[in-house]
């Protein structure tokens, strides 16, 4: 078969376009075809045609050769609103007597139909039992509580008008359904808002007033934005029993609240205890784990943090050394993240089988700042090929280093208190110093007595708090637990078994992960707005209550 030339040759799928995934080589389309296929003969004869018109309009003298013909414009108009203007008292019914308007208004359409229903009392589900087609069933649901600390977004629109279908197409049914409205105290966000509005429109703090005076300010707040959020709710037409609203702070709720917490205490589940919890500095109280946002650095980053007055780099590694205890001139080095905390450090660990530091094992390291002896410990989750094989161990401020001081038993030393400032446990000097700034202090005595060994950048993930964007500390706090590994089992087993079904079937590899890394719960928060925790001091003839909080209606993780 002879070799035909490149611009001659066709391709077998003459119906296939491009766009369908079988593309032309470019050097098959750099010589137009003959021909042509019809859809482009059309388009080509129709340009000659509109080319043509063009050039006789401009020697008929019908357009200017140097202006482009005006392409005309849609005039769009304004909708006219027609208003609901027959006078109807509150809670009366539409005068539906008149014509409607010309075109949809719903200005016009929704008016007045709202309050007439309430009043009827359509959403209650004793009103739907007496109906003749009564069905004998019930449905109940709870509307999930919209924070008080704000209006409604799209996302609540979403699932009201999802639910509000469920409820009404039962209530078509027969059924009797209760369909419960509320709103949720939203514990430590609607406290940080209040505040926010104290400084803002007071210059005021939360501990320069009373707590009195402080939860008069959030109560106001809660009535402002809870009647909105209300409003809102009747707009968008949610057929809810408004008789049965509820707010997480009421009587009822926490009497709830008390009950379940006493419950669990019985049955051995909820403790008290000493460890590490995730602390913002800036809102001054424990967090969830669901509220700590976890930042990959890729390298060197500069952050801009509340309440610190210089900006403060992150994502560098410094090396520190520790002189060795009667052995001049031999020293470890130990790489850090956290300078801040080398106050806490209270022994050096290396892995058990890393040659480098066999010969050290049992010896005794000079603190680098205070002088003070630390041991040098052996601990086989030490990484030998990660910086230089050898780690500082501060128990009270790293959840690796608790657990470490643990199984060695390590006293640990709290050096940052809940401000964010260092504790006394790091001499006057630097008592007192934002952490950021005693940071620096630190790096420069360091190399006034000779014992940096260098900087370098580290990717590292940093833990940030979601509600102030402050850098998240890892503090000692005697808090209250739940114990979720029991549980966390259950929940897992379920879905193995089939008793507990996921859909779509892809999240139960999540499940599964969850529930198999989940730790225990710490339900307390440090907030004057919220549950107050049912556990008391029993100190003589007179008890003093927790100062921890338990804020039901906030997102929590295990």
């Amino acid at each position: 078969m002879p070799h035909l030339p490149l611009a001659s040759f066709r391709p077998p799928l003459w119906g296939l376009r491009p766009s369908w995934g079988l593309a032309r080589p470019r050097a098959l389309c750099t010589q137009p075809e003959p021909h042509g296929s019809p859809v482009s003969r059309r388009n080509r004869e129709a340009k000659q045609k509109r080319l043509r018109e063009k050039q006789a309009a401009l020697e008929a003298g019908l357009a200017e050769k140097s202006k482009t013909p005006a392409v005309p414009t849609k005039a769009w108009s304004h909708k006219e609103v027609v208003l609901y203007e027959i006078p109807t008292r509150p809670g009366e019914k539409k005068d539906v007597s008149g014509p409607l308007p010309p075109a949809y208004s719903p200005q016009y359409v929704e008016a007045a139909w709202y309050q007439w229903w309430v009043r009827e009392g359509f959403f209650k589900p004793e009103y739907q039992a007496r109906l003749p087609q009564a069905t004998g069933e019930t449905f109940s649901m709870c509307i999930p509580p919209p924070n008080v600390t704000g209006s409604l977004h799209i996302g609540h629109a979403l699932t009201v008008a999802i639910q509000d279908a469920f409820v009404r197409w039962h209530r078509m049914r027969g059924d009797r359904v209760l369909w419960i409205p509320g709103s949720d105290h939203a514990g430590i966000a609607t406290q940080a808002v209040v505040e926010k509005q104290l400084w803002r429109e007071r210059r005021v703090r939360r501990h320069e007033l009373s707590r009195e005076d402080f939860l008069r300010a959030v109560w106001q707040w809660k009535q402002e934005k809870g009647g909105e959020i209300y409003e809102q709710l009747c707009a968008l037409g949610a057929s809810l029993d408004w008789d049965r609203e509820c707010f997480t702070m009421d009587a009822g709720s926490s009497a709830a609240v008390t009950e379940a917490f006493v419950r669990l205490y019985d049955l051995g589940l909820l403790y008290r205890n000493r460890q590490l919890v995730n602390w913002s500095c800036t809102l001054r109280s424990a967090i969830s784990d669901i509220e700590v946002e976890s930042r990959p650095l890729p390298g060197r980053t500069v952050l801009r943090l509340p309440g610190c007055p210089i900006p403060v780099s992150f994502g560098l590694l410094v090396s520190i050394a520790f002189p060795v205890d009667g052995d001049p001139g031999t020293e470890i080095v130990v790489g850090t993240t956290r300078p801040e905390t080398l106050p806490g450090d209270v022994a050096v660990a290396v892995h058990p089988d890393d040659p480098r530091y066999t010969h050290l094992h049992g010896r005794q390291l000079r603190h680098p700042l205070t002088g003070q002896h630390l041991p040098l410990i052996t601990d086989t989750t030490v990484q030998p090929h990660v910086g230089t094989g050898a780690v500082k161990v501060t128990p009270a401020h790293s959840p690796a280093d608790a657990e470490m001081g643990t199984r060695h038993g390590l006293t640990p030393l709290s050096v940052i208190a809940e401000d964010g400032t260092m504790t006394s446990l790091c001499g006057d000097w630097l008592q007192g110093l934002h952490r950021f700034v005693a940071r620096e202090k630190i790096m420069c005595t360091l190399r006034e007595r000779g014992l940096f060994r260098g900087l370098q950048e580290h990717p590292m993930v940093l833990p940030i708090c979601s509600r102030s964007g402050d850098v998240v500390e890892y503090l000692l706090k005697s808090q209250w637990f739940v114990r979720c590994q029991e549980m966390g089992d259950r929940a897992a087993k379920a879905v193995e078994s089939g008793a507990l079904e996921l859909w779509p079937s892809f999240h139960q590899k999540s499940w599964q992960h969850w529930f198999a890394h989940i730790g225990d719960w710490c339900v307390s928060r440090q907030l004057w707005w919220g549950h107050q925790i049912p556990a008391y001091r029993v100190g003589g003839e007179k008890a003093e209550v927790s100062e921890n909080q338990l804020s039901a209606g906030e997102p929590q993780s295990g």
